[in-house]
């Protein structure tokens, strides 16, 4: 996908990295900038560089969420709002975070909240539309697509926007990041880094794959020819007779904004030639890009934000055969405020899109735009779930019948895309999933349990992944328990809908071990108090279901403490937020004397875990957290190390409660 830049200038730009990140920012290199704007907040004290810290955290949640990071972005801009961040679109944008993560109660209330500033604001209300539609689509999908990571085309990057070459259907292209294998020039574009400054990938190349005569498709080869060069190519379209590729091109200088364009190439048996620009509009500001070629080859379709929409990016056609005077934007029913991208166009009168202006699930959804007997209306219709998610979904291809594949992030908290297949099968319901400690390792040996009131009963022992699958019905509640020797067991209940479509449920079981402190993550004080925050509740409510699933078990609460204070004062401190965390367990109804506490200050550093290090992989597993060890660290270590010891832990003393 293509990015604009939001350009937004900070205040108060004091320090040379700061000035660094407001540069990459409004240049769209926003990986870079997150990694910048992030050194800047570690480095800000959290009370003197109030105002500054929401700044940078207000930029630093942008950043994430172009890079379609949303949970990130989310934490991000609630800590921009938590530092009295000025401008009420703060809660517009952390609104839209929350609903690509799927917190779609707490997006409402966001999007609420910026009403209060700008009531009559069109796309807030149709988050709140797209909200409430997905928590009655998790009750009752309508749609029977069946979706599944197509693997073979996936790398560990991004990989996006499939596109058939022609009706045989027996090649697809896409578009890749693939650490592999590149145009040989793409390692010294103008002398800039090999990596793009926008999502801190390799570029993007062209790929494709074929199916042998046993009709399975084969692995993945860049595009051959002068096609891929040192720029960010991808986003394809096709003559209807295969021989000409429209394509988006991302061109980069060191010293300019990215132009996105969209070029052709020419195919002489299997290989490209070198895109050549091909000119819409004189217009030099405006990015143009995804393009979609109709199916008699007569206009081609594409997305821009060009004067002369209705905001953001709109989907505009032009016609190949005759250009001159032929531009016109697709209008108000298909376009919005928002942005409407990646069009492809299946008959005459059957347009997909993704937008973020329509009422959706997350990020993008897709959707279908129907044109009327009379040629002067459209119907947009949401593609529903599964093909629609909470987070981006887009750049749709047909096959054979109702099958293809499409692009989306799903589950990816790197904000990753990959590419999907679909198709409508026979109706089955399943559901899927991982069993993990606290370090998010596979258990080893893990049980899970499913009961159904509709009578059913499976057990399953996980693979040795951590992952685990059932055959269910539809419209039956369940039960599901895991456990593993070593491990409190952990109870989850849900019920698949009655839907008439497939559906594959995910759910996760995190295990916490018996020999061993746990820390209990989201567990926030009111600075220098004993207070628990509100933001607490949802990890204190989990912790006394742990303890409901688990009646034989007694705990004890540790609080611990950073290096700072004197170990009198952080005994004291941490004793008595123990106890908080203790009396809010008693008050949900867990037995007193299941439960003890105690305050450690800062006399047992934090060893670094292996999950830990992946979080922070300037520490190394094994590492002790002393104050000594710290003391060597660099200032933002310094920080993120002191950050990593400020934890409550349960440890658990007994597992024969109440057995006799």
């Amino acid at each position: 996908m293509w990015l604009v830049a939001v350009v937004l200038v900070l205040s108060g730009c004091k320090t040379p990295k700061l000035k660094d990140a407001n540069e990459q920012f409004e240049r769209g290199e926003y990986y870079n900038a997150s990694q910048t704007y992030r050194k800047v907040y570690n480095k800000l004290n959290p009370r003197q560089d109030r105002e500054l810290r929401g700044e940078v955290a207000y930029q630093l949640g942008t950043c994430y969420r172009k890079l379609n990071m949303a949970a990130r972005a989310a934490a991000a801009y609630q800590n921009a709002l938590r530092y009295e961040f000025p401008d009420s679109m703060a809660y517009y944008l952390l609104g839209r975070s929350l609903q690509m993560d799927g917190k779609y109660q707490p997006a409402i209330d966001a999007y609420k909240q910026y009403l209060e500033f700008s009531p009559d604001d069109a796309l807030a209300k149709e988050g709140i539309r797209g909200c409430q539609m997905a928590i009655r689509a998790k009750k009752s999908p309508k749609s029977r697509y069946k979706v599944a990571n197509a693997k073979l085309f996936n790398s560990r990057r991004a990989d996006f926007a499939p596109m058939y070459l022609d009706n045989t259907f027996n090649t697809l292209y896409f578009t890749s990041s693939n650490e592999k294998a590149t145009a040989p020039e793409k390692t010294d574009l103008t002398g800039m880094s090999d990596k793009s400054e926008i999502t801190g990938m390799k570029r993007n190349d062209i790929y494709f794959s074929t199916k042998d005569e046993k009709g399975n498709w084969q692995k993945p080869e860049p595009a051959g020819g002068e096609l891929n060069s040192a720029f960010d190519e991808g986003i394809v379209s096709f003559s209807p007779d295969g021989q000409t590729m429209y394509l988006t091109m991302a061109r980069r200088a060191a010293d300019a904004n990215t132009s996105v364009e969209i070029y052709t190439s020419k195919r002489s048996d299997a290989t490209w030639s070198a895109p050549q620009k091909f000119e819409i509009t004189n217009d030099t500001i405006s990015a143009v890009g995804h393009p979609a070629v109709s199916p008699d080859g007569t206009y081609l379709y594409f997305s821009s934000d060009m004067p002369g929409g209705y905001g953001g990016k709109d989907i505009w056609r032009i016609n190949l055969k005759d250009r001159v005077g032929s531009l016109e934007n697709l209008g108000e029913q298909i376009n919005t405020s928002g942005d409407e991208m990646f069009p492809y166009v299946r008959t005459d009168s059957l347009l997909y899109f993704a937008s973020d202006g329509h009422p959706g699930f997350g990020g993008l959804d897709m959707f279908t735009a129907r044109l009327n007997s009379t040629g002067d209306r459209w119907s947009i219709d949401n593609l529903g779930m599964p093909l629609n998610s909470q987070g981006d979904d887009f750049g749709i291809t047909f096959g054979e019948g109702e099958s293809g594949f499409f692009s989306s992030n799903r589950g990816d908290a790197r904000g990753y895309d990959h590419i999907y297949s679909f198709v409508k099968p026979d109706i089955k319901v399943t559901i899927s999933g991982m069993v993990l400690d606290k370090d998010e390792e596979p258990v080893p040996n893990a049980v899970i349990r499913i009961v159904g009131d509709d009578g059913s009963n499976q057990k399953e022992v996980a693979r040795d992944d951590g992952s685990f699958k059932f055959n269910l019905q539809r419209g039956v509640k369940y039960v599901m328990l895991a456990g593993a020797k070593g491990y409190l067991n952990v109870k989850q209940e849900f019920e698949s809908d009655d839907a008439e479509e497939d559906a594959d449920y995910g759910i996760d079981f995190i295990l916490a071990a018996i020999h061993k402190p746990q820390v209990v993550e989201n567990i926030f004080y009111d600075f220098d108090r004993a207070s628990l925050r509100p933001e607490s509740k949802a990890a204190l409510d989990e912790m006394a279901q742990m303890l409901r699933d688990n009646p034989n078990v007694t705990i004890e609460m540790g609080s611990h403490t950073d290096r700072v204070g004197s170990d009198e004062y952080n005994f004291g401190l941490s004793d008595r937020r123990a106890k908080s965390v203790v009396d809010y367990l008693v008050s949900a109804g867990i037995a007193t004397d299941r439960l003890t506490w105690k305050g450690y200050g800062k006399s047992v550093p934090k060893t670094v875990t292996p999950r830990i290090n992946r979080e922070f992989p300037q520490f190394e597993v094994g590492t002790v957290l002393t104050p000594e060890y710290i003391d060597t660290l660099e200032e933002a270590d310094r920080e993120a190390a002191d950050q990593i010891n400020r934890r409550t832990e349960f440890q658990v003393t007994s597992i024969e409660y109440d057995m006799f």
